[in-house]
């Protein structure tokens, strides 16, 4: 059994949260009270508490592009990827990177995408063809 991992962070209007998180993004909602949900984050436990989100600055260099720090992210199968990332494309979610192919030919190729949830939180999704490439050096 792998391990799953647990992260704690603020949002600001738990109601949006749950449209996002669960509705457009497809996670289930776990628990929750007044002041938290929690969500099943493909495969991993996120709970939202409703505050004051982390400050973030594009200050990340990957490649050409500067991204989000800190963020948070997953990484999926291809054709799971590829599922997401056409539903938030006809969605009209503005990206802070649009669906793209990184290191395209060189050990870790990945798809990948960038954005924000409505409180400004940045998570980037990650697509790997063969799961051998996610620590490829």
């Amino acid at each position: 059994m792998k391990s799953a991992f647990h992260l704690a962070y603020h949002v600001t209007d738990l109601d949006e949260a749950r449209k996002f998180y669960g509705g457009l993004l497809g996670c289930r909602e776990g628990r929750s009270t007044e002041t938290w949900v929690d969500f099943d984050f493909f495969g991993h436990q996120i709970s939202l508490h409703k505050g004051t989100p982390f400050a973030t600055t594009n200050t990340g260099k990957v490649g050409d592009h500067m991204v989000p720090m800190p963020h948070l992210g997953v990484v999926l199968d291809m054709a799971s990827w590829r599922e997401l990332a056409d539903r938030l494309e006809k969605s009209g979610l503005e990206f802070v990177m649009r669906p793209t192919i990184r290191f395209e030919g060189q050990p870790g190729e990945q798809s990948t995408m960038f954005f924000r949830d409505p409180s400004g939180n940045p998570i980037e999704v990650k697509g790997f063809k063969d799961e051998s490439g996610i620590f490829a050096t």
